[in-house]
């Protein structure tokens, strides 16, 4: 393989490596309304621990009494980690009553984009600045 050849095939893969990875991102005020804010609380029965963003999951009684499943969506895990937040917190929070804040999503579903998570033990998980 020639000089020139290596060069353009390196320079190809990266940017196939960098489209690859801005590929699945979106834009977030096109599925949440950052103005419309819920906040609830219930029992952190899940999250998925994952780029390009978390999401866990809580079930919370509504206005009628009826249980509702909520997905909530968050920065990727390296914006907790900067912040001396963890897998492990979240993951301690499983099967405990936690207070949600978060934007809803634009069709009204029980989906939601995290601003701030408060643990049964008072700490609190803020996205912000990114996601408020």
């Amino acid at each position: 393989m020639s000089y020139r050849t290596w060069i353009r095939a390196s320079a190809a893969l990266g940017i196939l490596l960098v489209t690859s990875q801005a590929w699945p991102h979106h834009n977030m005020t096109a599925l949440f309304d950052l103005n419309d804010r819920v906040t609830f609380k219930g029992t952190f029965t899940k999250v998925d621990w994952r780029n390009p963003h978390i999401q866990f999951f809580v079930e919370s009684k509504n206005d009628k009494g009826q249980v509702e499943t909520w997905s909530i969506e968050g920065p990727p895990p390296s914006f907790f980690r900067t912040r001396d937040i963890g897998r492990a917190d979240f993951e301690g929070a499983l099967g405990k009553t936690v207070t949600v804040e978060a934007s809803r999503a634009r069709d009204h579903s029980t989906t939601g984009l995290l601003r701030v998570l408060t643990l049964a033990d008072g700490k609190v998980i803020s996205a912000c600045p990114q996601n408020c």
